[in-house]
């Protein structure tokens, strides 16, 4: 391996370490503000999905993570904040994170929501002390905004993600190996 390559790679840690360590900016004004964050999001994700107020009223509850940063050099990570509600209270807070490796570049944010359908799905996730996102998450999609709905094939999943406001250099959000932590804001 040349110095040019290890040197590359020293600085992607650094960088993503740097980022994925930083709070988004939420933690800053405790459980209030995420608390507002949370509300702001599901106020784009029902304006832009309006089928999803359907599916948030067929949920046992609903992982609200409102700005994600997800970054990479080779390798990569994500971090951010939300809160779990059931009915319109907030419950708990949790903090995400998840690492990558391989072929990547680029940074981006995003929001999104998990559905937990099931009061077991949602039960397994309250008493887990640091539950992992896996592949049986299944991802509400459309490309006409208003026709998203809880379609009876996604309301029978357990966990169902909406993802919205993508920005950044890096395409595609995928919550697969993010691990879910409690935090007291």
């Amino acid at each position: 391996m040349s110095s040019l390559s290890r040197r590359g790679f020293a600085f992607g840690v650094v960088a993503t370490t740097a980022l994925v360590a930083c709070d988004n900016g939420i933690g800053s004004g405790g459980a209030a503000m995420i608390d507002a964050r949370v509300d702001a999001t599901l106020n784009q994700m029902y304006s832009e999905f309006p089928g999803t107020r359907d599916l948030a009223t067929r949920a046992a509850g609903m992982l609200v993570m409102p700005l994600v940063t997800n970054a990479g050099l080779g390798v990569g990570g994500s971090f951010g904040r939300g809160a779990l509600r059931v009915g319109p209270s907030t419950v708990d807070y949790y903090s995400t994170t998840a690492g990558s490796a391989g072929l990547q570049i680029g940074a981006q944010q995003f929001s999104y929501v998990l559905f937990f359908m099931t009061p077991d799905a949602l039960l397994d996730f309250r008493q887990s002390p640091g539950w992992a996102a896996s592949a049986n998450i299944d991802y509400a999609v459309s490309n006409q905004s208003d026709m998203l709905r809880a379609e009876t094939t996604t309301s029978l999943s357990p966990v169902i993600a909406v993802v919205l406001g993508q920005t950044g250099l890096r395409l595609g959000a995928t919550l697969e190996g993010s691990k879910y932590t409690r935090i007291i804001p």
